[in-house]
């Protein structure tokens, strides 16, 4: 049977191939409805979509819009990977707070670069989700647009009968590779995890029912020094859990890290993980896609790309988790849902990022009953600037922006935050006009 997913915020370069090419090749017949606001990305993602269609010869039909408004009506799934501002945006939430010794690895998640992503973005998704309200009532919306958990929160208590889930693959990435670091395959391992959204704690890891935690300690002792993400390992060592996913994302939910020389004498984002060669990558990707959009290049299956075969990438497990929730087979992946029981000494309604059943029935994320202590007090205080953040947004509050600034740490001193957000507000005024009303 025939089904309809609508995917808005095609110009993505990250998501937006993936996802299309994971329909085709794993998905099944589907009708796919690509949407953007700007006419050239939707155009290089519509051409480009029926260029894969037709290597595959697969039976699934590709239609683009302007305007999501047109296409929503009848989908069953609906896919954000929206990007207000689009990469020029998230380039500048890296850029404009270095001049208060913020430092960020990739700045869209968390602390100065969470919040000013979130301001501009949650208001346009809270009104996706609106419409998909009154034209797709039925709809399954996933969201893969950052910041994730402060996005899905937000759509979650502004429009709860939307069925919303957030999906990201860091948890399930990190998964395989600490399956390949003691030598046992990913898919046999039973994982249990939970957390935020870019800082999610794999409490529990075995192997045919035994704790692999044993294995993965010996194996970090072996690798000594040239382990990578060394605070991520000294997490481990102190709380008996795994941290996901990496230290660039765990270092900016954690006070102190970001200064200039403050990640063991790097620094985020230019002696460490050059951002501005991070982010100049996605224009590279761009231009990859309109060469083989026009046909100026050849169409690369991803089968056939060296470099593609063999990892783990959202896309796989945004089709899993369809499949799954479309009633084929029942998996278990980390999904970003309101707190309905996950974790008994959290916020109810904080989202959070747990292990979920995954079948025809939707999400049943597992319980955790009351988190370890340590994990609890880390989580509280970021999920605390988090729900000040999704205020901020959804009432276009700059009193509960400045609170989200200094709960977070992120700022010390009222005149450091009233600054900071005088930036923000200045950078993308285009996309915050609320807060000039």
């Amino acid at each position: 049977m025939k089904r309809t997913i609508a995917i808005l915020g095609v110009g993505s370069t990250y998501f937006t191939r993936g996802i299309v090419e994971s329909l085709i090749t794993k998905g099944g017949e589907w009708e796919v409805r690509l949407v953007d606001i700007d006419p050239q990305c939707l155009e290089v993602a519509t051409l480009l979509s029926q260029r894969l269609v037709e290597a595959y010869d697969a039976p699934v039909q590709i239609s683009g819009s302007l305007d999501r408004r047109d296409v929503l009506a009848g989908a069953d799934a609906v896919v954000s990977t929206i990007g207000v501002g689009g990469r020029r945006a998230w380039e500048k939430d890296v850029a404009i707070f270095r001049q208060f010794n913020v430092y960020q690895s990739t700045g869209d998640t968390y602390g100065a670069g969470g919040v000013s992503r979130a301001l501009r973005t949650i208001p346009p998704l809270v009104e996706i989700a609106r419409d998909i309200e009154r034209l797709c009532p039925n709809a399954l919306f996933i969201n893969f647009t950052n910041p994730m958990t402060v996005n899905v929160w937000a759509v979650s208590k502004t429009v709860p009968s939307v069925r919303t889930a957030g999906l990201c693959y860091g948890v399930t990435a990190y998964q395989h590779r600490l399956a390949s670091m003691i030598d046992l395959p990913w898919d046999a391992l039973t994982c249990r995890a939970i957390g935020v959204n870019h800082f999610t704690w794999i409490t529990d890891l075995s192997y045919q029912g035994e704790s692999v935690w044993p294995r993965v300690r010996k194996a970090m002792t072996a690798q000594g020094s040239a382990l990578r993400n060394p605070f991520t390992w000294e997490l481990f060592r102190m709380f008996d859990a795994y941290p996901c996913v990496g230290d660039g994302h765990i270092c900016e939910f954690i006070p102190g890290w970001q200064g200039e020389g403050a990640y063991y004498g790097k620094t985020f984002g230019t002696t460490l993980h050059s951002f501005e060669g991070y982010a100049a990558g996605f224009d590279v990707v761009a231009a990859q896609m309109a060469d083989q959009a026009y046909g100026r290049a050849p169409i690369l299956k991803r089968a056939d790309n060296p470099d593609d075969q063999d990892a783990f990438r959202d896309e796989d497990l945004f089709i899993d988790v369809l499949n799954a929730a479309m009633g084929q087979d029942a998996i278990m992946r980390t999904v970003n849902l309101p707190n309905v029981g996950q974790a008994s000494n959290l916020p109810a309604g904080a989202v959070l990022e747990a292990t979920t059943l995954i079948n025809g029935d939707g999400f049943q994320p597992l319980c955790f009953g009351n988190l370890a202590p340590g994990i609890t007090a880390i989580l509280l205080r970021i999920l605390g600037t988090q729900a000040l953040t999704v205020e901020a947004a959804l009432q276009a509050d700059r009193k509960l922006a400045l609170q989200a600034l200094v709960a977070g740490e992120t700022v010390r001193t009222e005149a450091e935050a009233e600054r900071m957000m005088d930036v923000i507000l200045e950078t993308h005024r285009e996309y915050l006009p609320q807060f000039f009303a």
